[in-house]
């Protein structure tokens, strides 16, 4: 069986001197192969997925069920004043969008909003517009 390696204990071990660090640079201090992205790091970092990229800043907007216009009368006009005084949305939400389908009030006008396919349906099947 092979001997360990035992290294800076004179020179009559054979590795001596130097300690088979070579002599000065980085890896020869201690401490000095932290932060070295070779020796195989290199592979391994590359294999990481890159984290970060894109991240889009624009805010979503606030989103609204169909259910919830329930709170609205017949023939009222929906817009991101009154959800925002029937406390539907946040007071600083600068855009609201109608989701889902379900019974909409008869008659209800919605202006400035953002719709769903299945919102628009619904609105308009209960005899409502959307502006």
């Amino acid at each position: 069986m092979r001997r360990k390696k035992r290294i800076g204990r004179g020179n009559a071990s054979g590795h001596g001197t130097y300690s088979t660090r070579g002599q000065k640079g980085q890896r020869a201090r201690s401490g000095g192969r932290r932060g070295l992205k070779r020796l195989g790091m290199k592979r391994i970092i590359a294999s990481l997925p890159k984290i970060g990229g894109f991240v889009s800043k624009r805010k979503k907007p606030a989103e609204v069920s169909v259910r919830e216009l329930k709170r609205f009368g017949s023939g009222a006009i929906v817009t991101i004043d009154s959800l925002k005084e029937k406390e539907l949305i946040h007071p600083r939400s600068r855009a609201a969008k109608l989701i889902g389908a379900g019974e909409v009030p008869p008659k209800l006008t919605v202006k400035g909003l953002m719709l769903t396919a299945g919102a628009r349906a619904a609105i308009e099947k209960a005899g409502g517009k959307v502006v």
